[in-house]
């Protein structure tokens, strides 16, 4: 009997929120894929989807599960102190399972020196990447419009020391869609860098505007100092290193790191970025 060929496209992340949007706008499409996961009993039921087990840092595993494969959608691995090692090791898996192009989920301003710390594991990422002789494309994301409303607290408050900078706050969606377009057609996209917004660069002020007029409560921004910021969540008793991204979040939107409106989800997608308030409001649906 002849064995049937395993799906040359692999999605990471499929039983996240990027990584499973992504994986069922494939199946939707009728693309064959693996879905590599550190859970395969967590991946989602997807027609011509196959889960296979394979944890970032577990380099036999990628290497095991990524074989045969000539594209992969790379999406950041959770958010811990290992993570860039992590990374690292992963891609140095799909360069040795001979990946031909990989779509690596970045972020907006990725640099060696952001202000928003793990800006600099994904500027990392990408450089190593490039060392590996990977073809690639990389989708640098803003800030997600979806988390805007978990910034209120129970107050109705966003606090943060983001002054009057300004975030172009994108979709879930429309980054999905605009990774789809990609791995649907990767050698249309080899060595291209995309930066992913929303319509609007927006301040926090602003944006509790659009949260007050779209969730019939009352949000306000205040704006707070690095030091406020850095008391104001000690009481969560997260490590240094997390609370070190938590706020340069806000410092990075105050030193202007994530102003900027891109045409790139239009291109890919063929229709207008999300507003705020039609993320918003359509969460609440």
């Amino acid at each position: 009997m002849t064995e049937t060929p395993r799906p040359t496209l692999v999605v990471t992340g499929a039983t996240g929120r990027l990584g499973g949007r992504v994986a069922r706008r494939l199946a939707a499409r009728g693309v064959a894929q693996r879905m590599l996961v550190r859970s395969p009993e967590r991946a989602p039921e997807l027609p011509g989807a196959t889960p296979v087990q394979g944890g970032y840092g577990d380099h036999d595993a990628v290497l095991r599960g990524l074989h045969g494969a000539q594209t992969v959608f790379m999406v950041s691995a959770s958010e811990s102190p290992d993570r860039l090692v992590q990374h690292k090791t992963f891609v140095d898996a799909a360069a040795e399972a001979g990946v031909e192009h990989l779509v690596y989920l970045s972020f907006f301003g990725a640099a060696p020196d952001a202000t928003f710390t793990l800006a600099r594991d994904h500027f990392h990422t990408e450089e190593h990447i490039r060392a590996r002789g990977l073809s690639y494309t990389f989708l640098r994301d803003n800030l997600y419009a979806e988390f805007v409303p978990d910034l209120a607290g129970e107050d109705g408050v966003i606090r943060g020391p983001a002054g009057h900078g300004r975030a172009a706050f994108v979709s879930q969606d429309d980054v999905a869609d605009a990774a789809t377009a990609v791995l649907t057609r990767p050698a249309e996209h080899a060595g291209s860098v995309y930066d992913l917004t929303g319509p609007d660069s927006l301040t926090f002020a602003e944006a509790a505007v659009i949260l007050s007029e779209t969730q019939g409560r009352t949000v306000t921004y205040l704006p707070e100092t690095v030091e406020e910021a850095y008391a104001s969540r000690a009481s969560y008793g997260a490590p240094r290193w997390q609370l070190d991204a938590w706020v340069s979040t806000y410092t990075a939107v105050a030193a202007g790191e994530l102003d900027g409106f891109s045409e790139a989800v239009p291109r890919l997608t063929g229709r207008p970025a999300t507003p705020l308030a039609d993320v918003v409001r359509a969460s609440r649906g």
